[in-house]
C-alpha cells in the first residue's frame, strides 16, 4: 500500500511542482483517497491485504483524481463555485472522481 501512496504522491508532486511542505499535505490527501476507495470497494473481511493492494493499483487514476480534488479544495471545502476579481472557479462534484469504483463482488 505504501508503494502506491508514494507513487501517486511523487507523481502529483512533480506534476504540480510542490514544495516539501505541500508534498506532505498531498501525501495526507492520497492516504485519505485510498481509504475512500477502500470503503467504496467494500472488500470482504477475509480478503488478503496483498489482493486488496493489487486491486487498489487498478484504481490508480481514481485515487489520484480524488487526492488532487481534495488538495485543490483546501480552504474552499464545501464550495461549488468561487468568484473574486472577475475570476470564477467552478468545481465538479467529488463523486465524479469515483467513476468506475464499485463495491467488490466475488463470484463463486
Amino acid at each position: 500500500m505504501e508503494d502506491l501512496i508514494k507513487e501517486i504522491t511523487d507523481d502529483l508532486t512533480i506534476e504540480l511542482g510542490l514544495s516539501d511542505a505541500d508534498k506532505d499535505v498531498m501525501e495526507i490527501k492520497v492516504k485519505n483517497a485510498v481509504k475512500a476507495v477502500r470503503k467504496r470497494r467494500s472488500y470482504p473481511k477475509n480478503m488478503q491485504e496483498k489482493d486488496i493492494e493489487s486491486d487498489l493499483v487498478e484504481h490508480y487514476s481514481n485515487i489520484r483524481d480524488i487526492a488532487l480534488y481534495d488538495y485543490n479544495q483546501r480552504g474552499a471545502e464545501g464550495h461549488t463555485m468561487y468568484t473574486e476579481n472577475n475570476i470564477s472557479r467552478m468545481w465538479k462534484n467529488r463523486e465524479e472522481c469515483f467513476k468506475g469504483v464499485t463495491a467488490y463482488v466475488e463470484l463463486f
